[in-house]
């Protein structure tokens, strides 16, 4: 089959792309299958897009995007599939994906990992969340032959107007990237750590305080922050690593612990736990919100644990920061809950049948 990825961003930047679908090409051609990846944003507006000032050449290459969409649609007859990943334009209406599904009839398998028919609207992005369109997603899950959802939240959502809704969740690739474990036993100083975007860093202001009282009663520890902007949080033990693919599981290795922090809120119940699945996966116990995909992922005190208040946060670091073999239990049976149920091995059967 010939298969066309309509995706948001170049190849191998985004980590929405590189965990849905992007570890799965290799298995399309090895069945196979033939593929395109046609980005809308070029790497030139990647590299600028998220960062102050630059309005000129964020809207050239939003416009140059479109031009390509443009173009694109005269080779789309050419496909078997179109794979939408969240959308095929970023602003505006449906119109591309009205035109592929119901001028040239194309099957579409239309992918989203979040709740995005819902304004999440920060500092980055309130300049064109006006233009935004969300509910456009009711519009292409119609259309959809099938709707690839990332937890069962939102293929609930998705199956209000489709019943083609398939629930494919976020993997990852525990052969060739996350292939490695902690040792929770090696000496050396205790990491309690976080990993995410500047946009989600308002979730850590939950577990703050109790981070802050660890540290008044003098236990030793590190809070590791890795983000692509530093955190301004009022803890002495905080340190920050700019995120980089090169050093990625290199950095995450150095957690003794990983945390989780969610708000309960209709935007965070769309979340497919990405954080807890990349700690788990290198033998890491998670540290969670009971929100969402969270509460399936995590089993209290069997691979990780669910913490819904500060004093449940307090008392599941104060076990773990104490008990290295209680890491070391939880961590192994994290890394087993990944392999059989969460990684690219278990689920490509799943994926591949997506084109059927």
């Amino acid at each position: 089959m010939r298969i066309l990825f309509l995706v948001p961003y170049p190849p191998g930047r985004a980590p929405s792309q590189r965990f849905r679908f992007e570890q799965y090409l290799d298995a399309l051609t090895a069945h196979g299958h033939y593929y395109r990846l046609a980005p809308f944003i070029s790497v030139a507006t990647w590299d600028i897009l998220y960062q102050p000032g630059h309005a000129v050449k964020k809207v050239s290459g939003i416009l140059a995007g479109f031009v390509r969409r443009l173009f694109l649609l005269f080779s789309v007859p050419t496909y078997d599939f179109v794979f939408v990943h969240r959308e095929a334009a970023p602003v505006g209406p449906p119109v591309f994906e009205w035109f592929i599904a119901e001028v040239l009839g194309k099957k579409i398998i239309y992918d989203f990992d979040d709740a995005i028919w819902l304004a999440n609207t920060s500092e980055a992005n309130k300049m064109a969340a006006g233009v935004k369109w969300h509910h456009k997603v009711v519009d292409i899950c119609r259309w959809a032959y099938k709707n690839s959802c990332g937890n069962a939240y939102l293929a609930d959502y998705a199956r209000q107007f489709n019943p083609a809704a398939v629930l494919n969740p976020t993997t990852i690739d525990t052969v060739h990237l996350h292939n490695q474990v902690r040792d929770q036993t090696a000496p050396g100083r205790l990491v309690i750590g976080w990993t995410g975007t500047h946009s989600t860093l308002k979730y850590l202001n939950q577990v703050v305080p109790v981070l802050a009282k660890l540290e008044a009663e003098g236990l030793d520890f590190e809070f590791r922050v890795i983000s692509n902007q530093p955190p301004v949080l009022p803890l002495r033990s905080l340190v920050f690593l700019r995120w980089q693919k090169s050093t990625e599981i290199a950095d995450l290795l150095g957690f003794h612990v990983g945390l989780m922090p969610l708000e309960d809120d209709l935007w965070a119940q769309g979340k497919c736990a990405f954080k807890a699945l990349q700690y788990m996966a290198l033998g890491i116990p998670a540290l969670v919100s009971p929100v969402g995909m969270n509460k399936e992922v995590v089993q209290h005190g069997q691979n990780g644990f669910v913490c819904a208040t500060p004093a449940e946060w307090e008392t599941s670091l104060r076990h773990l920061l104490q008990d290295a073999e209680l890491r070391q239990h939880l961590g192994v049976a994290a890394r087993a809950t990944i392999e059989q149920r969460y990684s690219v091995r278990a689920n490509t059967p799943n994926f591949l049948a997506l084109f059927s």
